[in-house]
């Protein structure tokens, strides 16, 4: 290289690094505005963007609210018996449901095909019976696949009652997510705590994880069941169509249409599960299919166990700003607006009357309102009189690890965090043991 021709390039080289080392640092990135830390007692702070809330834990500051009556029609009319709530205000409630919370089902969903990919005669040691049944989800081979794995007695001599899970887990395998087991996406076993009793007992269980349905997050609308009923040009559902919740929901329906085809399975008595956002799950589900006999939700929290206009820990401003794809769009009418929706928590759960419901809620767990999921429980209780069931029985908050199941609706508030223990689940068995006898 000529010596000119070495300095002009070097020259150039250390103007570019000084032009470089003088250019603005590339901003820092922006903090969480809604994310405040936690109060004295450890709970979580969080301001809505929307409209400048910020998470409230002070009984003192909870305004004055009133709950819609579940039995007066939108008209203003009293529902006056049990045959103008089945085929008036029930109807109602669900259209106003999925017209304003959870979004309809569009008519085009994918029809699922079922087969029993797998089955162990000596599953847990020999105390079951495993059968490992795919549901193929619409016409294409590379659909979606809802993965159930299904549990009853070894030594059953004929049809026993079962409790669906719907568990966290499930979907695909991706990329950096854990291993997936073979031919199982991300799914874990996700069985109960009890396993053992409920088998003990006669009955069944099965386990599926969520994401085989629909995956949980913002960008997958052309993924799982939703993207399977997707209109051509179509990229994310119609403002009044399915959330997440409502496609999990509809999932667990389709599930239940297997547990009803299998031989070994009672399919006139299946209990449903679900915890967190599949507690919010577990609910609408039940309160569109009636083949769900019994609910176990747990630490549902807002918009699913907890009394929206009650303003404590999540709101329907968190809500609609941090889970919007759980929800239809229309959802997004209502933060700062909770007094106006025309249903709340106390409706959700009468939807499922006269069957049994059980709620919890964690004395840790302020986040979910623990004590706004007890008052949905007292407020559905004159659907279940209506209906002549049992009410919760009481309207005193009771203490932690007492659990209330006397009536036909249950409640527990155990002590602890953000979970379902092992005692609310055997909580659960005794309280559904009044109706699934073996």
């Amino acid at each position: 290289m000529r010596r000119s021709t070495l300095f002009v390039t070097l020259g150039l080289a250390m103007l570019a690094t000084a032009s470089s080392l003088m250019q603005t640092p590339a901003p820092a990135p922006a903090a969480n505005q809604t994310n405040l830390g936690s109060d004295a007692n450890g709970n979580p702070l969080r301001r809505a963007l929307k409209t400048g809330h910020i998470s409230n834990y002070d009984e003192n500051k909870v305004a004055p609210y009133t709950l819609p009556d579940p039995l007066v029609m939108v008209s203003g009319t009293r529902v006056t018996g049990a045959t103008m709530w089945n085929r008036q205000r029930r109807p109602e409630l669900l259209r106003l449901y999925a017209q304003h919370i959870y979004g309809r089902v569009p008519t085009n969903v994918p029809k699922i095909a079922w087969e029993v990919s797998e089955t162990d005669a000596h599953a847990r040691d020999g105390a079951a019976l495993l059968k490992r049944v795919v549901g193929h989800v619409g016409s294409k081979p590379d659909g979606p696949q809802i993965r159930v794995s299904v549990y009853t007695p070894a030594q059953a001599t004929k049809k026993v009652p079962i409790i669906l899970l719907l568990n966290f887990g499930g979907g695909p395998a991706r990329a950096g997510g854990p291993p997936a087991a073979a031919g199982r996406g991300n799914a874990a076993t996700g069985e109960p705590p009890n396993a053992a009793e409920i088998l003990a007992r006669g009955w069944g269980y099965a386990t599926v994880g969520y994401n085989d349905i629909q995956p949980d997050r913002a960008d997958a609308w052309t993924e799982g069941v939703i993207g399977q009923a997707l209109q051509p040009g179509q990229t994310k559902p119609a403002a009044d169509e399915w959330g997440t919740i409502s496609a999990w929901a509809w999932g667990a329906s389709r599930i239940a249409d297997y547990l009803q085809s299998d031989r070994n399975v009672d399919g006139s008595r299946i209990a449903l599960y679900g915890f967190s956002r599949l507690g919010k799950t577990v609910l609408w589900a039940a309160a569109q299919d009636e083949r769900f006999k019994a609910v176990f939700s747990g630490c549902a929290g807002e918009m699913g166990s907890a009394l929206a206009r009650r303003d404590w820990g999540e709101t329907v401003d968190d809500m609609a700003q941090n889970f919007p794809w759980q929800f239809s769009e229309s959802f997004q009418q209502w933060p700062g607006r909770w007094s106006e929706m025309p249903v709340d928590a106390h409706m959700l759960i009468s939807l499922s009357a006269p069957r049994p419901v059980f709620v919890t809620g964690g004395t840790g767990d302020q986040w979910s309102d623990p004590k706004g999921e007890f008052l949905g429980q007292v407020a559905a209780g004159p659907v279940y009189r209506l209906l002549g069931a049992r009410d919760l029985g009481t309207t005193t908050y009771p203490a932690p690890d007492t659990p209330v199941i006397s009536g036909d609706l249950g409640f527990n508030l155990h002590t602890g965090p953000h979970t379902a223990t092992p005692a609310e689940w055997a909580t659960f068995v005794d309280f559904l043991s009044r109706y699934f006898r073996s």
